[in-house]
């Protein structure tokens, strides 16, 4: 990223994917990497590349509803990415693709998009948003918030300046602490606002990559919250082992954002987190569950 690029704009590049070639009913597609504080390839970076490119098959009028990814491996940022998209059915109303990410060392990723014809009727109904939620404009930013860390940690510094989304909590930040309350009450619930921090004339299916790619940024911290942990835990280890998600109503990821969040289970190491998506007057329009592996050193046994 240059630095005359917002992180923003590099995102949007990022996503935007390299010129695909089709052999049989295959399309492969290269791309790169951001920066991610971790300094592996970025879980919501190659779910929201793998929509985009599954995108680039589909006929014309037909958007992002769903998609469910397996992580396979932890990828190399410095080494750009191979996505291989499957043509499984085009049918009347859906069209499903299978898209397969690689790198030299093998596959990392692999995932089911899936497609809807735009403006079909139908059943519909939504839970209602929270009530009496703080508006995103009385609330810190993260960018505030982790600025005067900056130079004592990789995810401070990657919060408080690259990262291309403003994320306001309604509730106690993780960041700096663990939630002690929550762990106590044996509650993960995490209340956030969000949008993407500039500009962008891009399409409805980039609106929703961006929006799978920014909630990767917060599914792991219900976990964290109700386990009493943060991403500086010492010695812990977290990763994600699976994304899925699903768009009801289209979106601007330039507008607020708030992401109703919860955690039901964790064991074996293991932890759920999920996530309602509304827009600011109410709509609900995304809804996203994700598996993480989340780890930490054990006391050891002295009897």
């Amino acid at each position: 990223m240059t630095s005359d690029t917002t992180p923003l704009k590099h995102l949007i590049d990022v996503l935007s994917l390299g010129e695909p070639s089709v052999y049989r009913d295959h399309t492969y597609i290269s791309g790169e990497s951001m920066y991610f504080p971790t300094g592996r390839v970025y879980g919501g970076q190659v779910i929201a590349q793998s929509l985009v490119a599954a995108s680039r098959t589909v006929p014309e009028g037909r958007e992002p509803h769903s998609i469910h990814g397996y992580f396979i491996a932890p990828g190399d940022i410095h080494e750009d990415l191979l996505f291989d998209v499957e043509n499984l059915r085009d049918g009347h109303s859906f069209s499903a693709r299978r898209v397969n990410v690689t790198q030299s060392q093998g596959p990392i990723l692999t995932a089911i998009a899936s497609f809807q014809k735009t403006g079909q009727p139908g059943v519909a109904y939504a839970d209602p948003m929270p009530a009496d939620i703080p508006a995103p404009e009385t609330l810190k930013s993260s960018k505030e918030l982790m600025a005067p860390y900056a130079d004592q940690s990789n995810f401070a510094k990657y919060y408080a300046y690259k990262s291309p989304f403003d994320i306001r909590y309604a509730c106690q930040p993780i960041l700096l602490g663990p939630d002690k309350a929550s762990a106590e009450a044996d509650c993960g619930r995490q209340l956030v606002w969000m949008r993407a921090d500039g500009d962008c004339d891009v399409s409805q299916t980039m609106h929703r990559a961006i929006l799978a790619l920014g909630c990767d940024q917060i599914m792991l911290e219900p976990i964290l919250r109700r386990a009493g942990l943060t991403v500086m835990t010492p010695g812990i280890s977290f990763a994600s082992i699976d994304h899925s998600m699903w768009w009801y109503r289209d979106i601007d990821v330039t507008d607020w954002h708030l992401y109703v969040q919860d955690t039901p289970t964790a064991g074996h190491g293991r932890g759920l987190s999920t996530a309602r998506v509304y827009r600011r007057d109410g709509t609900l329009v995304a809804a996203i569950v994700q598996e993480a592996m989340v780890r930490v050193p054990q006391p050891e046994d002295t009897h």
